[in-house]
């Protein structure tokens, strides 16, 4: 399966001579991206996982006899080195660095790894101006219909042109892709078996193996029980206010174990959450988050579920545009004590440029939309519907089905 990280990195990223390091959450596809890369340079030899223990012996005796001892094959092609969960070697940003000082003309370099690579990157980074990071999603919309796309000279205001030029019903390919991934979720591997009983088998896998490697390894919680009770509590409240004293007493625990818990799995690319916007707004909500999966298909609500997909289409166009360069977008909500809420907000260079309501079918939007609109000067407003609908406007809301709305965007 093709992913658009893979054209992006081979069109734009291996012509700046930076090291490429891929973080996300485990099993979205990070290593298959790898070894996608490996056959197009023809340099499939060159794939090393800190857990093979063959590889971890013959790097204790010479750590750089690998990329030493190789030979490209092919006259005129830049071999490619991808190093798979590297950061589990204590010493592995000193590894990295020597690799790179030393050899940097000969190859090209590649490092993936789950969420904890993005932990541990953090702090006083001697690989600064050496490497450039990007966060792989699970999939999306638009990644399946065009999975070459976006091209690196990529605008935002095209965007914003294609949502205005959709037009009719959803096209039967685009909603058959959307309603996949509202049942299946993003991960290739579930996406790919369309099953919902290897579904299930998946989601409890995935649980135990963050929970009790994963997050142990991390953080050294001897609490397992607490957590995997608050990794089910977290569930149930996808896409609403995340409570942290409502937590505390469900579990019967401190308030600063509860924020502790919420962080690693956070880092871990289990949840993540979305902090309301205030700005210069009077009487607004604050301090309480909502909290998103970063895979769907574990939400059994299913107007909850539709939400998250959508903000998880959103997080990734935004991430996207911090991670390449273009013009940054960041993701928010915004609601207020009258209980007037609008689901995102998306910010533009820090100002406050697009609102999106979400709907199960319901294809009239609400006064809220417009009342911050009118606040924040917002012009661009849209209401997504879950149910397949015909394009059109509200007043001067752009009314959008959701399949078509996502298949719109860049990524």
């Amino acid at each position: 399966m093709e992913r658009n990280l893979e054209h992006l990195l081979l069109q734009d990223h291996f012509r700046q001579r930076r090291m490429a390091f891929v973080v996300g959450p485990r099993q979205v596809g990070k290593t298959t991206l790898g070894q996608a890369l490996l056959k197009v340079r023809h340099s499939t030899d060159l794939y090393r996982n800190w857990d093979d223990p063959a590889w971890r012996a013959a790097f204790a005796r010479e750590p750089f006899a690998f990329v030493d001892q190789y030979r490209a094959g092919e006259a005129g092609q830049r071999p490619l080195v991808v190093l798979d969960e590297i950061h589990r070697y204590p010493r592995w940003k000193r590894f990295l660095k020597g690799l790179w000082d030393t050899r940097k003309d000969r190859v090209d370099v590649l490092v993936t790894g789950s969420g904890r690579l993005d932990v541990y990157q953090r702090g006083g980074d001697s690989l600064l101006g050496r490497y450039h990071q990007y966060r792989m999603h699970p999939l999306s919309v638009g990644e399946l219909l065009d999975p070459k796309s976006p091209s690196p000279d990529y605008e935002l205001d095209d965007t914003l042109e294609r949502l205005a030029g959709v037009a009719g019903r959803p096209e039967r390919v685009g909603r058959e892709a959307f309603e996949s991934l509202l049942r299946y979720g993003g991960f290739p591997e579930p996406f790919l078996d369309q099953s919902d009983r290897r579904l299930r088998l998946w989601h409890r896998e995935r649980k135990d193996l963050l929970v009790r490697e994963d997050l142990r390894d991390l953080s050294r919680i001897q609490l397992i029980s607490h957590v995997e009770q608050l990794v089910e509590l977290l569930d149930e409240r996808c896409g609403g206010p995340l409570s942290f004293n409502s937590l505390r007493e469900d579990l019967q625990v401190a308030t600063d174990s509860v924020r502790l818990w919420v962080s690693y799995l956070e880092r871990l690319y289990y949840i993540y959450l979305l902090r309301p916007f205030a700005g210069r707004l009077a009487r607004t909500l604050r301090r309480e988050p909502k909290v998103f999966l970063w895979d769907w298909s574990a939400v059994s609500q299913p107007g909850a579920r539709l939400e998250n997909l959508i903000a998880s289409h959103l997080l990734k166009w935004c991430q996207f545009t911090q991670d390449w360069g273009h013009p940054r977008l960041d993701l928010h909500f915004v609601r207020d004590k009258e209980g007037r809420e609008v689901d995102f907000l998306v910010n533009r260079e820090g100002k406050p440029w697009l609102l999106l309501e979400v709907k199960s079918s319901r294809t009239n939007p609400g006064a809220a939309i417009h009342y911050f609109a009118s606040r924040l000067g917002v012009r661009h407003k849209f209401l997504v519907v879950g149910e397949p609908i015909e394009a059109g406007t509200a007043g001067d809301v752009r009314v959008l089905d959701a399949s078509a709305f996502l298949a719109a965007l860049p990524v």
